[in-house]
C-alpha cells in the first residue's frame, strides 16, 4: 500500500515502521484540516497493511503540536463571499469526520503507536500523545489542555482519555484549571511512558518503535484491542474477549516461532504473521 505525504505531514514506511511526522514548525505544528485528513488516511490504511508493524508519530521543530489551527479554521471563507465565516454548527458537523475520527483510530488500529513529544503538546496535540500506546517525552515537554482558558469545551476525546490515564482529580486540574503538566510530572502521573533528555528523544522513540515492529504483531494488536475494550467491559465480557484473542494469537506463525524459541532457548524471530 502507498502512504502519501500532504502539506504539514510527512508519511514514510521503513522496515515495518510507519513514520508520521508533523511538519509545520512555523505554526508550532498546529493541525489544519489537511494534516488531520492525512493522519486519518495513513492510520486507516495502516490498519489493513500487513507491511506495517508499528507507527511512530513525531514532529519537526521545537514543539510537538500546540493544538488545532483555530485561527485559520475560523477565518473568513472568501469562496462564500467577502467576510463570510463558517456558519453556526460547523464545529459539530465537522468533528465526527476529523478530530473525533482520528483519536479513535489511534486507539483501535491494531499495531502499536509510539509518540515522541518535545516542547508543547496542547489541545489535540495532548490528545494524540495520550492516545498513543507509548509516549516518550523530552525533559522540556509540557502537556496542556487549554480549552477552559480559551472559553470553550474540550474535544478530541480528552475528557474520556485523561480520567482513565491520570484519574479524575488530576484530569479536573488539567481541564478545569488549565494546569500545565511538565514532562517529569506527566511521567509520575502515568500520563506518558518515559521522559528522556531532549537530545535522546528521537533515538529512544525510534528504538521503541523498532522493538515493537519486531514483535509478534498479531498478539500485540490483540493485546491493544483487549486493553482498549477492557475500559468499558465487565469481567465476564473481558474474559470472553481474552479467550477469543488467545484463540486467534495461538494460530499465528509468531506463536509457533515463540514456542520454538522458548524450547530452543534462543531469541524469537517474529515475522508479524
Amino acid at each position: 500500500m502507498t502512504y502519501h505525504s500532504v502539506p504539514g505531514l510527512d508519511a514514510d514506511l521503513d522496515s515495518g515502521v510507519l513514520r508520521l511526522t508533523l511538519d509545520r514548525a512555523a505554526k508550532r505544528n498546529a493541525l489544519d484540516d489537511t494534516m488531520v485528513a492525512g493522519l486519518i488516511d495513513a492510520l486507516d490504511t495502516a490498519g489493513r497493511d500487513e507491511a506495517v508493524r508499528a507507527v511512530l508519530l513525531s514532529a519537526r521543530g521545537p514543539h510537538f503540536c500546540t493544538g488545532a489551527d483555530i485561527v485559520q479554521r475560523n477565518a473568513a471563507d472568501e469562496t462564500q463571499g467577502p467576510g463570510v465565516k463558517p456558519r453556526v454548527g460547523s464545529i459539530q458537523r465537522r468533528l465526527p469526520s476529523q478530530a473525533h475520527r482520528l483519536i479513535p483510530l489511534m486507539l483501535t488500529v491494531q499495531v502499536p503507536v509510539v509518540c515522541a513529544v518535545r516542547g508543547w503538546a496542547a489541545g489535540i496535540g495532548l490528545a494524540l500523545a495520550v492516545a498513543a500506546d507509548v509516549t516518550v517525552a523530552a525533559d522540556d515537554a509540557r502537556f496542556w489542555a487549554p480549552f477552559a482558558t480559551r472559553g470553550f469545551t474540550p474535544d478530541s476525546g480528552v475528557t474520556w482519555l485523561l480520567p482513565r490515564r491520570v484519574g479524575e482529580v488530576r484530569a479536573r486540574r488539567m481541564l478545569l484549571f488549565g494546569e500545565r503538566v511538565p514532562a517529569a510530572q506527566a511521567e509520575e502521573w502515568g500520563l506518558i511512558h518515559r521522559t528522556v533528555p531532549e537530545p535522546d528523544l528521537d533515538k529512544t522513540a525510534a528504538d521503541l518503535a523498532a522493538e515493537l515492529a519486531a514483535g509478534p504483531t498479531v498478539a500485540l494488536g490483540l493485546t491493544k484491542w483487549l486493553l482498549h475494550n477492557g475500559s468499558s467491559a465487565t469481567l465476564e465480557q473481558q474474559l470472553r474477549d481474552e479467550g477469543f484473542a488467545m484463540e486467534l494469537s495461538s494460530r499465528s506463525r509468531d506463536f509457533r516461532e515463540g514456542m520454538a524459541a522458548f524450547l530452543g532457548k534462543r531469541a524469537a524471530d517474529f515475522q508479524g504473521r
